[in-house]
């Protein structure tokens, strides 16, 4: 069965999104300043050579995401730093939504049903793993339903005092095993963990 990895860049303090949306605390976003030292952009890119279908939430594609990753594409399509660009636009994507009917995207489905039916029928089918990217709110919902087989943290050297966080379960908490960690010297740190 095919892992569901969730990617998301977070703080040191747990937040992946700050209480103050004007606070510019990561390293990268999606613009043209990406401060990542190149060790650290080889290993996104290799993250990105391990999967064939993409998990997007529908405020992320409607945000511009896959318009936003497919002009880069092209503008540095000889900038290997660049190569998962290509391969975003090559993947499969499934957006989980019931608020839009049809794609205007390539390679793009639109998936309406459940979220743990639709998952899962996904991680049924033949393939490479499946990466998740999407905000707070659609991460926090698919951790609620023990659907991430993987987090991929990516810790920014920031503090930003509060915010918000993918995990919720005050009760019980959430149980995790360390499959790896590493430092990179633009001072990012990804640790990768599994739910136990």
């Amino acid at each position: 069965m095919r892992k569901l990895v969730l990617q998301m860049q977070m703080s040191v303090d747990g937040c992946v999104a700050a209480a103050n949306p004007g606070l510019d605390w990561q390293l990268w976003g999606w613009g043209d300043r990406w401060n990542w030292d190149d060790a650290l952009r080889r290993y996104f890119n290799e993250v990105f050579e391990s999967v064939d279908t993409i998990l997007l939430s529908r405020k992320i594609i409607e945000e511009g995401y896959l318009d936003h990753w497919g002009r880069v594409a092209r503008s540095h399509a000889a900038d290997p730093h660049y190569a998962f660009a290509q391969k975003v636009i090559d993947a499969r994507k499934v957006v989980l939504t019931n608020k839009l009917k049809a794609s205007r995207w390539p390679r793009t489905k639109i998936a309406a049903g459940s979220m743990a039916d639709e998952v899962n029928a996904l991680k049924r089918q033949p393939g490479a793993n499946i990466l998740c990217i999407g905000g707070a709110g659609f991460a926090s919902s698919l951790v609620a339903e023990g659907l991430v087989d993987e987090f991929q943290f990516f810790v920014n050297p920031t503090a930003v005092g509060g915010g918000r966080s993918v995990f919720h379960d005050q009760r019980n908490g959430h149980k995790l095993r360390l499959l790896g960690a590493n430092a990179y010297e633009c001072g990012v740190v990804v640790n990768r963990y599994a739910p136990c």
